[in-house]
């Protein structure tokens, strides 16, 4: 089976892309070389086309930079930006190497893993609210051979984590907006959508993460989080916070603040560093 035959089809079926592959070719290419045998090849050609499910679920697999990971309907799939910057260390924002890392939010886990192996000193959390994300962070934890230097917590946001604090701290959480959220492409909606729901703005955790990360960052620490599209609308919330937007190839959807930069955390019930009101929230990723 030729991969300009399955190209075409792909893109006479007009299928929305962004997991992994931008375009029919890429898609294409990533099944032939992924599946062996033409009958198999064939089946997920028409359950790709038919049913719109991303090609990372009908693979279990999904990769970020050189590394693969296990994937399946309980995470989304991953495409953080946030490896990117990992590929150089967080040069030049961070300025020692992390004893103490932290992924918030870790859905399968890959920034956790990502960031065991860029910083082979540190110890990594991995958190997330959702046991059946844990379950599949678990097996890439496994699957790289780190589970002696990555632990997984169920942790509403930062709320079940202690007192530990830490020299880095990277989050990618949902962040998709109310109005997007109602008109996402059905590929999309096979992901859970708690994972991707952040509220009317896109901000809801995003809020509460700015809010308390200060007091759960060593001195000189960083948070480094994914926002997606929502950079003007967290610049309007935020006009007091001095962001620094590194360059990615989705330019202005990751921040990075230095603990010396964060707010306080907000006394409870009072209004948080965005200018809204403290609410729980409850994070899935």
């Amino acid at each position: 089976m030729k991969l300009g035959d399955i190209a075409r089809r792909f893109a006479r079926a007009r299928l929305h892309y962004g997991h992994g592959t931008r375009d029919a070719r890429e898609e294409a290419a990533w099944l032939v070389a992924a599946v062996k045998g033409k009958k198999r090849i064939e089946t997920l050609i028409r359950r790709r086309i038919r049913e719109r499910i991303p090609l990372a679920y009908l693979l279990n697999e999904a990769w970020l930079g050189e590394h693969s990971f296990y994937v399946d309907r309980r995470v989304v799939v991953p495409r953080s930006f946030i490896a990117e910057l990992l590929r150089d260390r967080l040069s030049p924002w961070l300025r020692r190497e992390p004893k103490r890392a932290l992924d918030l939010c870790t859905g399968s886990g890959c920034l956790a893993v990502l960031l065991a192996l860029t910083f082979p000193k540190a110890r990594v959390d991995a958190a997330d609210l959702s046991r059946a994300a844990l379950a599949v962070a678990r097996k890439n934890v496994n699957r790289h051979r780190m589970k002696e230097r990555i632990r997984l917590v169920e942790s509403d946001l930062f709320s079940s984590l202690g007192d530990r604090k830490y020299d880095l701290i990277v989050c990618n959480p949902p962040y998709v907006t109310a109005r997007s959220m109602r008109r996402l492409p059905k590929e999309y909606c096979h992901e859970p959508a708690r994972a991707l729901a952040g509220g009317r703005d896109g901000l809801l955790f995003v809020r509460k993460i700015i809010g308390e990360a200060r007091g759960r960052l060593r001195p000189e620490g960083l948070l480094v989080c994914e926002i997606g599209g929502n950079r003007e609308a967290l610049e309007r919330a935020c006009p007091s916070l001095e962001f620094a937007w590194p360059e990615t190839s989705d330019p202005g959807s990751v921040f990075i603040l230095e603990r010396e930069q964060l707010p306080a955390a907000p006394p409870a019930r009072k209004a948080c560093a965005c200018g809204r009101r403290a609410t729980p929230v409850r994070a899935k990723r």
